[in-house]
């Protein structure tokens, strides 16, 4: 079942899209902390786990190392079991769910989680800005991102 915030997110695309291009930059970067922080007041990920789901992150050598040693096994296993190169020449899940998402939306490497996990869903960074088909996508996967989209439209007056 579409969750109502799952539904606003895809009919808001174009006014997100328009907004994060030719909104007011500077006070968008500046009200990024104070809307990541009162969206994720509101959002437990542990309840949803949306982006383990449906996303992979990019696992870096030094990911992939730090993996690895935690796991205690070898580098070259950790690839073989659980990642894949994908077209952009990046190591990502070869699998979805992603392989560490356990049974109780935990991460089974929390600690030692790639940076793409760490950061996502990159709702107090510029990336939102820089990286708009990202956001876009970010904002049907995540309810934070759709919960901050939706903040900067009132912010920038563009949402009635």
């Amino acid at each position: 079942m579409i969750q109502e915030w799952e539904k606003e997110a895809k009919e808001h695309q174009k006014a997100y899209k328009y907004m994060l291009e030719r909104g007011n930059k500077n006070r968008i970067l500046n009200a990024l902390p104070r809307l990541h922080e009162e969206a994720f007041a509101k959002i437990d990920c542990l309840q949803c786990a949306n982006c383990c789901r449906n996303h992979s992150p990019r696992f870096k050598q030094p990911d992939i190392k730090r993996i690895a040693k935690s796991l205690r096994i070898k580098e070259g296993d950790l690839v073989a079991r659980y990642l894949r190169l994908d077209n952009e020449g990046d190591y990502v899940t070869n699998s979805k769910p992603c392989p560490f998402l356990a049974e109780d939306n935990t991460c089974n490497i929390y600690d030692d989680r790639p940076s793409d996990c760490r950061r996502y869903p990159y709702t107090d960074e510029d990336v939102l800005l820089k990286r708009v088909q990202l956001t876009l996508k970010n904002a049907t996967v995540c309810p934070a991102t759709h919960s901050v989209l939706e903040q900067l439209l009132l912010l920038e007056g563009t949402k009635k």
